[in-house]
């Protein structure tokens, strides 16, 4: 595949030279026809001065030469030879040029400032991967203690194992960004339906029955139910804090079994009004499959009551993961 170097544009003190400048590999590139023009030499003396620096072994011609794409006058593009800054230097040195001097140091300034700006970038990227595989050390963490103080039927344990094999595709990312293959994928931000306390208390009322009829069940013990759904819904200077649907439905999940609202029956009903938000904001299946399988949802569930509140995002950043995961 073709090189595709960084491009600058050079020109010289007196504004006489403008050169396209290829930037790549931590250094700058012109051809034998820019070298011609930055120097005021012809470009057979060029050429000259180019052996004899290779016939000399003042330089290795593999390791300071480099093919890139160049459209001629004729609008077409042909692959060219270009020569890097020891090369332009050295030739700078023979023909015992002023302007070799001049280009020396705006191409160092402009290396320097490229490869500042790279280490930030790469230095933000290392940040990225390190905060990705700490949050991935975290879910494995949680993992391991419900593992550990939680007797887990079959079942369960396999959607712990799902959760941690789902939440590890995350951890990709980085690299198809790197390489350009990073397909941002769409959340929603258009609700369908927004949860209320009443439709909330009806739903909670309904599954009584099915837990037994428990009179605990479903039971308010404070104030704090009402809380947990206005939370999802919280806004900063008008903006939501939770723009998409998922989002939202994560911090349903989360707040619910967090603020231990009822006398029973706490991790039931998060785990219910969960399905029943993503449900009713037709996110629960994909192409007739569940995004969150039952028991996956068991586990989650028991992770968040596990986990320690200076977790929370990332907790929320492994459920929305998991709805967004499409296969």
């Amino acid at each position: 595949m073709p090189i595709k170097p960084q491009v600058e544009l050079y020109k010289s003190p007196d504004n006489s030279i403008e050169l396209v400048v290829n930037l790549d590999k931590e250094t700058v590139w012109l051809n034998r026809h820019q070298l011609s023009q930055l120097f005021d030499r012809d470009i057979k003396t060029i050429g000259k001065h180019i052996n004899n620096i290779f016939a000399e072994g003042e330089l290795q011609q593999e390791v300071v030469v480099a093919n890139f794409a160049t459209t001629a006058a004729d609008g077409k593009t042909y692959q060219v030879d270009h020569y890097n800054l020891d090369v332009i230097i050295s030739v700078g040195y023979r023909v015992k040029s002023g302007r070799g001097t001049q280009f020396r140091q705006w191409a160092t300034q402009r290396l320097r400032d490229y490869l500042v700006k790279g280490y930030a970038i790469n230095e933000k990227r290392l940040q990225e991967a390190e905060s990705r595989f700490g949050e991935l050390k975290s879910a494995i963490g949680l993992l391991e203690k419900v593992a550990g103080t939680k007797n887990l039927s079959g079942s369960e344990a396999q959607g712990l194992l799902k959760v941690l094999g789902d939440f590890t595709v995350a951890l990709d990312i980085l690299d198809r960004y790197d390489h350009q293959q990073l397909n941002i994928s769409r959340s929603i931000t258009k609700e369908v339906f927004r949860i209320t306390y009443e439709e909330a208390i009806k739903a909670i009322e309904g599954l009584k029955q099915t837990f037994g009829g428990s009179q605990l069940f479903g039971k308010e013990k404070d104030s704090s139910f009402p809380g947990s759904l206005l939370a999802i819904y919280q806004t900063f200077d008008g903006i939501d804090l939770y723009p998409s649907v998922e989002e939202k439905a994560a911090h349903l999940l989360y707040f619910v079994v967090k603020n231990h609202s009822f006398a029973d029956g706490n991790k039931r009903i998060a785990a219910i009004l969960f399905v029943w938000f993503l449900e009713r904001n037709h996110l629960l299946y994909d192409l007739e499959r569940k995004v969150i399988d039952d028991n996956a949802l068991v586990a989650l569930t028991l992770m968040i009551a596990e986990s320690n509140p200076a977790s929370k995002d990332m907790m929320v950043k492994v459920i929305v993961n998991l709805i967004n995961n499409k296969k």
